[in-house]
């Protein structure tokens, strides 16, 4: 990823600074327009999700996280700017006349030749299951958590997770979050890192850019009215009122953890995250 950064004609290109993208040109039939736009509110019309709404109209690229298309191999053909994801996103064109769109893997350029499969070589953007003959320090993202339902963890920009150890029904890895945990040798992986690298140098420099991605202000709740957040009300610049800060709904905010202490999956996490 190319950053590029702007010269201060004004204080909102001080500090500046963008990615040059590749403008996307989707096919029709790798696209659909999303007509759910909640804007962070439930079906009663109340918000439970704040900052949200507005921002540029989107229409949804179609991912291939199934990845099952096997022994068909590949070409890639562009490397697109996603406005779903911080991710890229590359057109793949198989063999058979199909074509899919995937996330682009870290190092790969056009022209490459990806393919899935059991018996695949470990390179860039193939993808095959953690059972075979995937060396142990491999770096792997677009992560299956149940097998053939498509990759469901490490899909970010920049992501990877580490290959640990092969047991006999499942394997051990490291995820990005620092957390540890067990996953079928069965699940398929896509090997190489995640692309856009440096989307976190990204500044966009004023407030009206965040609009455009369909992120409102942020208000403390100190400021707010009593009615509005638990930290509201008093006199001039006064306190929480509160022995742990909360979030406007009442509930623990900053460092409670909110996973449910029963949940299905908790035998498979060895250490949680930090």
């Amino acid at each position: 990823m190319i950053i590029h950064l702007y010269k201060t004609f004004s204080s909102s290109t001080r500090s500046k600074s963008i990615d040059i993208q590749v403008k996307s040109n989707p096919r029709n039939n790798l696209i659909y327009k999303q007509h759910h736009f909640h804007k962070g509110r439930n079906f009663r019309g109340i918000i439970t999700s704040g900052h949200r709404g507005g921002g540029h109209k989107r229409l949804y690229r179609k991912i291939d996280f199934r990845r099952n298309k096997k022994e068909i191999s590949g070409r890639v053909t562009t490397i697109e700017y996603d406005p779903n994801r911080n991710a890229s996103i590359c057109l793949i064109n198989y063999k058979d006349g199909k074509k899919k769109y995937i996330l682009h893997p870290r190092g790969t350029i056009i022209g490459d030749t990806i393919i899935s499969g059991t018996d695949v070589p470990i390179s860039m953007g193939n993808t095959l299951p953690l059972s075979t003959n995937m060396p142990l320090g491999t770096v792997i993202h677009n992560l299956e958590i149940t097998p053939g339902k498509g990759g469901q963890l490490v899909r970010a920009a920049g992501t990877g997770t580490k290959l640990i150890t092969k047991e006999s029904k499942f394997a051990t890895l490291r995820l990005p979050s620092g957390e540890v945990r067990l996953i079928s040798i069965n699940c398929l992986a896509t090997i190489g890192q995640v692309g856009n690298v440096g989307i976190n140098k990204k500044n966009v420099g004023r407030a009206g850019s965040k609009c455009w991605l369909g992120k409102r202000p942020v208000v403390r709740g100190i400021v707010m009215n009593p009615v509005d957040h638990p930290h509201g009300g008093g006199e001039g610049r006064s306190p929480i009122g509160r022995k742990k800060p909360m979030t406007p709904w009442g509930h623990p905010a900053l460092g409670k953890r909110s996973r449910k202490s029963k949940k299905y999956s908790n035998c498979l996490i060895l250490r949680r995250r930090k």
